[in-house]
C-alpha cells in the first residue's frame, strides 16, 4: 500500500532529528575523538571521567550531543513501532506516565501519544544544542551560568526515551539484533549521569532493575 508507506515514511523522517555534528578540528571533536578512544577500551567507567585538565561544561556538552545522536540513531530504527495506535500515551510501563511541557511554548503539561512526545521531545533537545548561547561550539566562548541546569533537564528527558524503548518496544530491538548496541549506549548514558550526578535517582526509578544488572558488573 503506497499510500501508508508515504505516511509512515514521512512520520519516521519528521521524528528522526538530523545527526547533530560537532565541528571538525574544533576543541570538541578533540574531545569527541577521546571520547569514542577510551569507549573502544571497553572500560565504560573510565571512558566517562573527566579527561585531565578539561572543563566540565564542555566535557557535558560534547557527551550530550553524543547521546542525544545515539538515541536519535536507536529510536529511529523502531519508529514503524511505535505509532499513534500502538503507544497513545508516553509511558515506561504500566507505572509511569509522561506528559509534555517545555516551560515556553508549553506550559502546562500536555497528554499526548508516544511518537508526539518523542517529537516534541527531540525537537526541543535539538534547539537547544543548536543555541549557541547555551553551547557555544567556538573556542573561547563561555557557557552560561545556568549549563549545567539545561544539561540536566536535556539529559533526564532523553532517559525517557531510553525507558519508553526498554519497557514497550523490546521486541522489535530483539528482532533487529540491537539489543547489543542500545544496552551499551544506555550504560554508557547511566555511568556518565552517575559520574557527574546529573539525574536524579526517582527519575531513574522506571529502568531501576535494568540499571543495577548493568552496572553491578562494573563496581
Amino acid at each position: 500500500n503506497i499510500s501508508s508507506l508515504v505516511c509512515s515514511g514521512s512520520r519516521s523522517s519528521k521524528t528522526f532529528k538530523p545527526k547533530k555534528n560537532i565541528p571538525e578540528g574544533s576543541h570538541q571533536y578533540e574531545l569527541l575523538k577521546h571520547a569514542e578512544a577510551t569507549l573502544g577500551s571497553g572500560n565504560l567507567r573510565m571512558a566517562v571521567m573527566l579527561p585531565d585538565g578539561e572543563d566540565l561544561n564542555e566535557w557535558v556538552a560534547v557527551n550530550t550531543v553524543d547521546f542525544f545522536n545515539q538515541i536519535n540513531m536507536l529510536y529511529g530504527t523502531i519508529t514503524d513501532f511505535c505509532t499513534e495506535e500502538s503507544c497513545p500515551v508516553m509511558s515506561a510501563g504500566p507505572k509511569y506516565e509522561y506528559h509534555w511541557a517545555d516551560g515556553t511554548n508549553i506550559k502546562k503539561p500536555i497528554k499526548c501519544s508516544a511518537p508526539k512526545y518523542i517529537d516534541y521531545l527531540m525537537t526541543w533537545v535539538q534547539d537547544q544544542l543548536d543555541d549557541e548561547t547555551l553551547f557555544p561550539s567556538k573556542i573561547g566562548v563561555p557557557f552560561p551560568k545556568n549549563f549545567m541546569s539545561v544539561a540536566k533537564t536535556i539529559l533526564k528527558r532523553l532517559f525517557r526515551v531510553y525507558a519508553h524503548i526498554y519497557h514497550q518496544h523490546f521486541d522489535p530491538v530483539i528482532q533487529l539484533q540491537e539489543e547489543a548496541h542500545l544496552n551499551t549506549s544506555f550504560k554508557h548514558f547511566i555511568f556518565f549521569v552517575q559520574e557527574f550526578n546529573l539525574i536524579d535517582r526517582r527519575e531513574l526509578a522506571p529502568l531501576q532493575e535494568l540499571i543495577e544488572k548493568l552496572t553491578s558488573k562494573d563496581r
